[in-house]
């Protein structure tokens, strides 16, 4: 490895949106930890879809809610590969129910996981990416959907996104930018759960590009905001195909 390869993280990084991220940010060059939180086969199959592709990546097992766990995820990342250039917050869980059915032991894993998650890795990566480098926190469209039944997910990714605009700007000086992405509803295992054709069918033609997105759509934008999109600071992108 060369000093100048650029080095990433990514949380998640095993299935679905990050995954597909890991792909992405590895064609483009970058040496990529994949962060997991229990499947070691699914991480194990992301290492290798990179390194069969000539890439280089390592696969580390991470409960992103536990700071100690997390700092060794970066002391490996460090360790394995020289530093850290570039974070993707792409971890999180999303439970589904009306607030008034809500189990409430959902609702602190929900925050746990997808709040708390997202502060630690940041701290993380506040105090070492080095300069050039980025950081993304993977916040939804759904902030704004307001759809009925994803209240704690929603109030979690609406305080990732206060986390981002506010760490950005303590990070002045440091030529390091912080922005969110907030995809809509992207075709994943995740979103599929518990929904029949019907209600797949009409939120897919919400959009004036009619489809639903997928997970390519949104590691395009991250690879963006990860590499040449230095001007982009601070900010909330909404991927949605213009549904709102």
């Amino acid at each position: 490895m060369t000093n100048s390869q650029r080095v990433a993280i990514v949380t998640g990084g095993s299935r679905g949106i990050g995954r597909e991220i890991v792909k992405r940010l590895a064609a483009d060059g970058y040496a990529v930890v994949v962060n997991y939180a229990g499947n070691t086969a699914e991480a194990d199959s992301a290492v290798a879809e990179v390194t069969g592709a000539g890439g280089r990546a390592i696969a580390v097992r991470a409960d992103v809610a536990d700071e100690n766990a997390v700092a060794e995820l970066f002391d490996t990342a460090e360790r394995e590969f020289g530093g850290v250039d570039v974070v993707v917050n792409a971890a999180g869980v999303m439970p589904v129910s009306p607030i008034a059915d809500l189990d409430l032991a959902a609702l602190d894993r929900v925050l746990r996981v997808n709040l708390r998650g997202a502060f630690v890795v940041d701290q993380q990566a506040a105090r070492r990416v080095r300069a050039g480098g980025a950081i993304v926190n993977l916040s939804s469209s759904i902030t704004r959907f307001a759809r009925p039944g994803y209240a704690a997910y929603a109030a979690t990714k609406s305080g990732v996104e206060a986390i981002t605009l506010i760490l950005a700007r303590e990070l002045r000086g440091r030529d390091v930018t912080v922005n969110a992405v907030a995809p809509g509803p992207i075709a994943t295992a995740l979103f599929f759960e518990g929904k029949d054709e019907q209600l797949v069918a009409r939120i897919a033609a919400e959009p004036p590009m009619e489809r639903l997105g997928t997970p390519g759509d949104i590691a395009e934008i991250v690879a963006f905001l990860a590499g040449p999109a230095r001007w982009i600071n601070g900010q909330v992108l909404y991927a949605n195909g213009g549904a709102i």
